[in-house]
């Protein structure tokens, strides 16, 4: 296998492991701490879901053959408060997941070299990729900050919970 093609397999991974963490979080969280924002300047976890959203379907629609910022997309309208229901944020979640990591399984190592657009930003495909690696884990964090602060005593843990590292860590390296 050539490193391209270990390349988009590890993006692909790191990117379902992010996916992963968001899809827990959610699972935890009521329509209300969807949409509990800490303060007036931050964004509630519904909001922080319309955005990834909408960035994932902007960027991955037509990836090679189109600029990544779409026309039809209204990145302001994303930071709205629509007051959804859990089920309709967590159907928005997984369109622009679903979106992403299909766009992403369908590229060739062939692809990885190619230039694409960003608003008008030419990328090589590997830069787009790695790119968004950065953006949606920095999402998937504040989604899990925001989570554990409604949570509080209430929340359990998505790794290694505290005071636990020494457990973990034997039990791995039995596994291993």
């Amino acid at each position: 296998m050539n490193i391209e093609a270990i390349f988009l397999q590890s993006a692909l991974k790191r990117l379902r492991y992010y996916k992963e963490l968001g899809d827990q979080t959610l699972s935890l969280l009521t329509t209300a701490d969807l949409h509990m924002a800490p303060n007036e300047e931050s964004n509630s976890i519904a909001v922080i879901v319309q955005h990834m959203s909408g960035n994932m379907l902007s960027r991955w629609t037509d990836f090679l053959t189109s600029d990544g910022e779409k026309e039809w997309r209204n990145r302001d309208k994303e930071f709205a408060i629509k007051g959804m229901p859990k089920e309709a944020i967590v159907e928005i979640w997984n369109k622009g997941w679903d979106c992403c990591l299909d766009a992403i399984s369908t590229l060739t190592a062939e692809d990885i070299s190619k230039t694409i657009y960003i608003r008008s930003e030419a990328l090589i495909v590997v830069d787009a990729i790695n790119r968004q690696l950065a953006h949606y884990p920095y999402h998937v964090g504040q989604i899990i900050y925001i989570a554990k602060m409604i949570r509080n005593q209430d929340w359990k843990s998505l790794s290694i919970p505290r005071h636990q590292s020494d457990a973990f860590n034997s039990e791995m390296k039995n596994k291993a």
